[in-house]
Parts: structure tokens; sequence; C-alpha cells
């Protein structure tokens, strides 16, 4: 039995690590697309009566075809591939005529070299299959002025550029297309892959000596990471539900939605209460950790029997000296026992709702995934001295920033090379392509280095290995670029690894490889890195300070509209049945602020590293925690009036949450944290507060379990938020003096202190009927599944 449950985690780890196999069907298509395109072009130049060079020119040009045809024409339906397809003739035609027309003189070919940059990185304004229509006509230049092309060798040219284009959308629509139903079902599949990663790491941090500070630390830093990429394979699920012909027969894609929240709030409070838990030297902790441990193992069976028996012992125990230790423990098991009954429930549809919603998808998704950091930099003005400029688009100003950096690349390369200067000119190119802040720029012309010089070694070995060998030679470059094609989005500096050694494979074959060759090539890319670094940081620079305050603005501002979206729902109560006005879609709006979150964490990640100067990336790391946090809080306070329909209305708590979100929209329009509120974030904290005390004083009713502990969480996690530095744990940032009824003097307000970790149930903030365990130990409440509200 162990060894089957280290199998399944073994299995887990793999498809986790590829949501939807992605990329490995990316790399697979590429290998398929480019082997079989090179022997079908190898055919048209023994046809054709080609010489060597002119056959292995026909080859080249197919398999580029084949490598960006497989990523343009990815997707299911035939004919938006056909109208991208049927194009790349066109743009390839259109670059190669230009190069022919300037071949042989050397300055106008140089100028046209910059002039084509420009256009190839300012036409993908144009939507996607314009970013490969950009690489195709530069590519079309560079084979036809560096080749000293002539236009009478045109049509052969572009003959096997046909012959390309029609293989590979032949594949793309048969063999290489991709199923959008089992894509959703693989996606899932990863999802469950993931939420067991995280039960892995609950159990590891629980099974860690209280005393082993660091690996607790470590621990507890993983367990964020695996909850950040939950949520991210959550965005791709609620992407491809969007997808025609994706759902599984009887689900609506609102449904798939409701049913992958349920499950992911089970696992936020199954690793709220871990890391709650986990240190505290409390008695349940070992059968805490086993519990998670059966859910890591995909064993749900003994994960449910050892919940009960967890349940069954606190409910009968003496008090221990530790009741907060005890009270994770309990919510930890009631979210494990949830989570494995939401997994038997897993081939059921959710019909928990009438009709068929009309669904629209918080994310659209870019090539299968996540869309970049480009959409959220594309409003973000450049600084410096730029201000007739400072306003352009972002793909005007990285067409400006190519330019710029191809003439410096040429005018700096030709000093070292006259021959291979391109190859300096390439780093540039390629160092605006997939990126829009400046020290995105800065890592990838870094790892373009880094690449290359470790593929060195790799590349002259194989080479001499693969010389005189033609087939082995060409299964090399086939998968070299199939690992490149899957790395991409891991390493990009593993992708040039192997991009490496297919050039040293290449010039193999050319009889031109020598070890002082490649050498070159490291010294030239280094200048056109080195180049891409310099222009990227002075010339229209988009800042990446300014790019995570616009995420962050946007993260507040979809934050406060399920803020008051939550407090219509509790205004309401369930008078919503009734009411003519549609309710709120809270889970449509929490799968929004999600996608801001994954926005947020994914153009700060080079504040996470000492790269940006008078940068911390430890507070970056925190606060990016505490965004996390919110997230989650927000999410158990969404989803607690869909899961007790029935509910009274609540006005003061649905007063917090509006007062709540006013503190959200203020902090999106208010400038950097600085060490205090800002008056008007300061205001609605008082009024959140106030709120709920007035509620306390008052005979309301019984209250929604789910509701009050993510409010007080909440108010708490935004007034760390709002100073800098962050408000550790139980104290305040800045100038703060604690009143006399233990509140804290921030901004001239009184603002009640953060509640501790366990507050008790008679805290003058909880109702009695509020002060519920499982509300207690990690504000996402949940519907046990005996039927106790935890």
């Amino acid at each position: 039995m162990a060894a089957s449950g280290r199998l399944r985690e073994a299995y887990d780890r793999v498809i986790g690590s590829d949501p939807g196999l992605r990329r490995l069907r990316m790399a697979l298509g590429a290998a398929v697309a480019m082997s079989t395109t090179l022997a079908i072009e190898y055919g048209y130049g023994r046809i054709r009566g080609l010489d060597q060079q002119g056959t292995l020119i026909a080859m080249l040009l197919g398999t580029m075809i084949a490598m960006m045809g497989s990523m343009a024409l990815d997707g299911h339906q035939v004919w938006p591939k056909i109208r991208t397809g049927v194009f790349f003739p066109f743009a390839i035609g259109a670059g190669m005529l230009v190069g022919v027309g300037v071949a042989g003189h050397t300055d106008l070919m140089l100028g046209m070299f910059v002039a084509v940059m420009f256009v190839a990185v300012f036409i993908r304004r144009f939507g996607l299959p314009y970013f490969f229509y950009g690489f195709m006509i530069w590519m079309g230049y560079f084979f036809a002025a560096f080749l000293n092309a002539t236009f009478s060798q045109l049509p052969d040219l572009l003959l096997a550029v046909a012959i390309g284009t029609v293989w590979v959308l032949l594949l793309t629509a048969t063999v290489l297309r991709t199923h959008p139903r089992r894509t959703l079902a693989r996606v899932r599949r990863a999802y469950g892959a993931r939420a067991r990663a995280v039960a892995r790491v609950c159990a590891d941090l629980l099974e860690t000596d209280d005393g082993d500070l660091r690996r607790l630390a470590r621990l507890r830093r993983a367990l964020h990471s695996r909850q950040l990429r939950l949520a991210e394979t959550a965005l791709v699920i609620e992407g491809w539900s969007a997808t025609p012909g994706a759902l599984p027969p009887g689900w609506s894609a609102a449904a798939v939605r409701r049913r992958t929240l349920d499950t992911h709030l089970a696992i936020d409070a199954l690793a709220t209460a871990a890391d709650s838990l986990a240190g505290s030297g409390g008695r349940y902790a070992a059968d805490a950790a086993r519990i998670s441990g059966h859910l890591a193992r995909r064993d749900y069976q003994a994960a449910e029997r050892s919940a009960r028996a967890l349940l069954a012992r606190a409910e009968s125990d003496p008090p221990g000296p530790d009741r907060g230790a005890d009270c994770f423990a309990y919510h930890l098991a009631t979210a494990a026992w949830e989570f494995t009954a939401l997994v038997r429930q897993l081939g059921e549809p959710d019909d928990s709702e009438d009709g068929e919603e009309v669904f629209a998808p918080a994310v659209a998704l870019a090539m299968g995934g996540l869309p970049g950091s480009a959409a959220v930099a594309v409003d973000v003005p450049a600084r410096g001295g730029w201000k007739r400029l400072s306003g352009l688009s972002l793909t005007s100003r990285q067409a400006i920033q190519v330019a710029v950096a191809g003439t410096l690349a040429i005018l700096i390369g030709r000093e070292l090379s006259q021959a291979r200067y391109y190859w300096a000119v390439i780093a540039t190119f390629i160092a605006f392509s997939g990126t829009a802040t400046r020290s995105e720029t800065f890592i990838k012309a870094t790892n373009r280095v880094v690449g290359t010089l470790l593929g060195l070694g790799v590349g002259i070995g194989l080479a001499h290995l693969t010389a005189g060998h033609t087939y082995w030679l060409l299964a090399v470059i086939v998968l070299s670029m199939s690992c490149g094609f899957y790395l991409v989005n891991v390493s990009y500096a593993a992708m040039i690894f192997f991009v490496t050694i297919m050039v040293s494979q290449l010039y193999s074959q050319l009889h031109e490889f020598s070890a002082g060759l490649l050498m070159l090539r490291l010294e030239e890319t280094s200048i056109g890195a080195a180049v891409g670094i310099v222009v990227a940081l002075f010339v229209l620079p988009t800042s990446t300070r300014d790019t995570v305050n616009s995420a962050r603005s946007r993260y507040y501002a979809a934050l406060g509209e399920l803020l008051h979206a939550t407090a219509t729902r509790l205004d309401r109560g369930s008078a919503d049945r009734t009411s003519d006005e549609p309710a709120p879609d809270l889970d449509a709006l929490v799968r929004v602020v999600d996608h801001r979150l994954q926005q947020l964490a994914l153009v700060a990640r080079p504040l996470t590293r000492p790269l940006v100067w008078g940068n911390d990336p430890r507070l970056v790391r925190h606060r990016l925690a505490l965004h996390a946090g919110v997230t989650r809080q927000i999410r158990a306070l969404a989803l607690g009036p869909r899961r007790f329909p029935d509910a009274d209305p609540v006005p003061h708590l649905a007063e917090a949450a509006r007062s709540l979100g006013h503190a959200a929209t203020a902090l999106a329009l208010a400038p950097a944290p600085q060490g205090r509120p800002a008056p008007e974030v300061a205001r609605a904290l008082l009024g959140a507060d106030e709120a709920m005390r007035a509620g306390r004083l008052r005979d309301t009713g019984p209250a929604l379990p789910a509701v009050t502990r993510p409010l007080l969480r909440l108010r708490q996690l935004l007034l760390e938020l709002s100073v800098l530095p962050p408000v550790p744990p139980g104290l305040a940032a800045g100038p703060a003096a604690r009143t006399p009824g233990g509140s804290l003097l921030v901004a001239g307000s009184a603002l009640p202190a953060p509640s501790d970790a366990v507050p008790s149930p008679s805290d003058s903030l909880l109702a009695p009927s509020d002060a519920l365990p499982g509300d207690l130990a990690t504000g996402g409440g949940s519907a046990d599944p005996a039927g106790r509200p935890s």
C-alpha cells in the first residue's frame, strides 16, 4: 500500500507539473511537424532537382514553418486555423521580397534589417496571429538577405514554404488537433493532483519537529507556492470551460466552476488549519498529519476514516491545554472529510441551479494557457524623459526599442564579426518577445546568455559524435527542439541550451562547425543581450514597479466589486430567490479576483529576486502572501451565501462587507502604501468595525456561520496591506499607540487590533451564534458532510 501511494504521488507530480499536458503536447506536436516536414521538403528538393544547398534551404524553411505553425495553429476549430495559416506564405514572402531587393547592398540591407524588425514587432498589436506573422516576415527577410537570394530563386523558396504550410495545416487539423473535452478533463485531473500536492505539504508541515523553525518556514513558503499553482490551474479550467465542446455530458460551465470552487474552499481550509497547527505542539497534530498524508496518496477512504476518528476523539476527550490547536485539528479533519465527499461526487453533474446560466469566463486563455504580463503592462506608460512617446501603446514602444537595440547590435556586433553579427541582432530581437517590463527583458536576455554558455560544451561533444551520420544529426535536431519547446515555459535558459545544441548540429551539417564558431556565437549573443538590457532600461522603459502597481490596483478594484456584490447578497438574504433583480454572480467575481491575483504574482515575480535596485525581495514575498490570504478569505466569504441559501438577511454583516469594499476601492486608488493607512482606507475599515459592533448589540437572529470570521480576517489583512512596512502579526506598523480598549490609533482613527489566531467565542465582535469552531479556525467555514456547520 505504501509503494502504491508513492507511485500515485509520483504520477500526480507528472500531471500536476503540466496541466492539460499542454507543454508535452506542444513538444510532441513540434517534433512530429518538424520531422515529417523535413522528410517532405527533402523529397521536394529531390523532385525539383535542387542541389545540396538548395535542398537544405528548403528543409530549413519547411522546418521553421512547421515549428511556428504547430504553435500558431493550436486549437480545435479548423476554419480559424485555415484563416491564420493561409497567410504564412504571404508573410514570409513579403520578408523575402524585401530581402532579395536589398541583397548585395550592405548599407541598405542593414538599414532595412532594422526597419523589418520594427514592423515585425509593431504588428503584434493586431492579435496573436500577427505575433507569428511578424516572426515570419523577419525570418523571410533574414533568409533572403543573408543568403543573397535572387528573384529567380523566389518561386522555389515560396513553393517550399507553401508545402510546409499545407502540411502543418493538415497535421494540426487532424493528428495534432486539440480535443477540448479531453483537454479539460486532463486539466481537471491536474487540478486534483495539485490539490493533493497541497495536502502533501500540509502533512510534511505537521510532521516537522516544532523546534525546526527553518524547515517550518521553508515548508510554509512551499505551501503558499502550491496554493498559488492550484489557483492558476482553477483559472485554466475556467478558460477551457468556455470552449465549445469542452464540457462533460450533463455539465454546464457554471456547474464546473461551482464544483471547482467548492473543492478549492476545502483545500484552502485544510491548508490554513495545517499552517496554524504546525509547530504548535497540539495533541492532534499527528492525527492531522496522517489525514493529510492519506489525501496526498489519494487514499480517500482512509482519510475519511481518520477524519471521523479525530472528530469523535475531539468530542469525547476532555479539553486540552491548547484549545486553539484542538480547534485547528478539528477543522482540518472537517475540511478533509468534505474534500473526500466532493471527490465521490466528481462524476455527478452539479444541478443545484436550474437552467443554463450565461457563462462569461474570468480569463481568456492564450494558446491554451494563462496570458502573460503584457495583458497587465499594456496600459502602463513609459518612465523617464519620454513625455511625447510615453503614452504610446506597449507594442509601439517595444517596436521602437527593438529598432534602437537592433541598430546598436549591428554596429557593435560588426566590430566583432562582419559575417556573424546577426547573432547579436537575434538576441536583441528575442529579448523583446514575450516580455513586457524591463526586469523581464533583463531576465530573458541573461537566460539567453546562460543557456548558450551551458549548451556550448554539450553541443561540441554531440557534433563530434554525429559528424557524418545524417540521420542521427536530424534526430538530435528534432529532439533538441522538442525538449526546448517542452521547457520553454519552465526555463528559457533550458530552451536556449537545446537551441545551442541544434545550432551546433546545423553547422556540422554545413561543414562550418568549429569550437571557435560557437564561442563567437556566445560573444555575439552576449553583445546582443547586453544591448537589449541597456535599451530596455533607458529607452521608453516599462517599469516593473509601475506594472506591479497597476496590477495591484486592478486586484483591489476586483476585490471591491466582489465585496459590494457580497454585501448585496447578505442584505437580501433568501430574498434573492423572489427578487426580480438578478443576484450577483459571486462565483464569477471570485474567479476574477483569482485572476487578478495571478496577474499580480506574475508581474511581481522579478521583484521577488534581488535584481531591482532598492527592492526588498522578502518584503515583496510577504506582501504577495498577504494578497493571497485576502483572496482565500474573500473566496470563503463569497461562497458562504451560496452554501447557506436559506439564511435571513444580516444587515450588519452586509454593511461590514460594504465598508470593506470601500476600503478595497480606496486602496485601488491610493498611491503606494506608506507608514499609515490613507484616510479613506482608515475610515472604511473603521466603518466595518462599527457595523460589526452595532450588529453585536442587536438581536439579529442567526447569522451566516461562514461569513463573520472571513470579514474579521479581511479587515485585519487589508489593514496590514494599507501600510508599509507590513504589520507584523498582532502589531501595527507605523505611528501607533494602543488604547485602553485594545484598539490601535492609526492615522487618527481607532481601529480594533488584529484578532488573535484563535479568538475566544466571547470575542466582543462575535455573536455567540457566529462563534462556530470551523469559522474560528480558518475563516473559511464549510459544510460538514455529516450535516454539522463548521
